[in-house]
């Protein structure tokens, strides 16, 4: 007998799998919004609500459609963005050829674009973070909680997803060091630098007792009733904080990490060093990182060229 589930009745199928196959809430969100987006404008645009509708034609055309797409801000989707929907979509239809819905070579036109070798956007200097963080209602618990957690992702440069996940007693105030669960299921140990150590300590002590109860057992960051904080209440709470200081940039959770890594490397720490820390599997990820910026390199040149340290250089 034929399958006659729809792709949207599929997609939960889907994302058990994925979930099972110990992958973080936020590629979770990624695969659930992009997935249903696409299968929602398959079926507006032809009608194709099951999988054994589904034509290499489709794809192709879902493909120019998101190079026509507008984001928020009314600018065409970031290459980054479109690769993004790609590596999803690809994931969707292996799963769907896997179950014997399609065939496998309708993954042949979800091939990935070219991306521009750019420096991170997105990235705050250090006087922009702590203008940030100077705004912060650090006088109540939430307040105080949320510049604690600030700190903490622009210290370490752990994922909002490591943070949110971090349990008490992972956590060692003595040493300055905290243990997190990143990609994979994978532990790793990061430092935990002076400032955010004093946040920490205090956000333990004198502000977490406060929140309430704790139904969200050892997790060390909750909300009010002791439930886990939620990465879109702190998404929110992180964009209104950028708004109060008057950043003109768009602030994410992961702004602080991509803004640590470029304060690290600047200032001349071992990629190596900065790979272990971020929980890269390879140095390949900090490629951008790598790039200087032409002051940067201005900088670097006039310290460092032979000719530069003459004071009187002659023909």
């Amino acid at each position: 007998m034929p399958d006659v589930r729809t792709l949207a009745d599929l997609l939960p199928d889907f994302l058990a799998a994925e979930k099972s196959a110990n992958h973080s809430p936020h590629t979770l969100r990624a695969y659930r919004v992009n997935v249903s987006r696409c299968n929602r404008w398959l079926e507006q645009t032809y009608g194709a609500r099951a999988a054994d509708r589904l034509q290499r034609k489709h794809l192709d055309d879902w493909l120019q459609h998101l190079g026509e797409r507008r984001a928020r801000h009314g600018l065409p989707l970031r290459p980054s963005s479109v690769n993004k929907n790609i590596e999803n979509l690809r994931q969707w239809i292996g799963w769907l050829s896997k179950q014997g819905l399609v065939m496998k070579s309708l993954l042949e036109p979800l091939v990935y674009i070219k991306e521009p070798q750019l420096l991170p956007t997105s990235v705050l200097t250090h006087a922009q973070v702590k203008k940030l963080i100077a705004v912060i209602p650090s006088q109540n618990p939430v307040g105080y909680r949320d510049r604690t957690m600030v700190e903490l992702l622009y210290s370490t440069g752990v994922r909002i997803t490591e943070l949110l996940t971090l349990e008490i007693p992972n956590v060692d105030l003595a040493n300055a060091t905290a243990i997190v669960m990143g990609k994979g299921q994978k532990q790793r140990m990061v430092p935990i630098g002076r400032t955010a150590l004093r946040c920490m300590q205090t956000y333990l002590v004198a502000i977490r007792p406060f929140l309430g109860p704790h139904p969200g057992g050892q997790r060390v960051f909750i909300g009010r009733g002791g439930k886990p904080v939620h990465y879109m209440t702190f998404l929110r709470a992180v964009h209104g904080y950028a708004r109060a200081a008057g950043l003109e940039i768009n602030v994410t959770p992961h702004t602080f990490r991509r803004s640590c890594t470029t304060e690290l490397v600047r200032g001349g720490a071992n990629l190596y060093h900065v790979k272990e820390l971020l929980g890269h599997e390879n140095l390949n990820t900090l490629r951008h990182y790598a790039r200087l910026t032409i002051n940067d390199l201005k900088k670097t040149h006039e310290r460092c060229h032979p000719r530069e340290r003459e004071e009187s250089p002659t023909g």
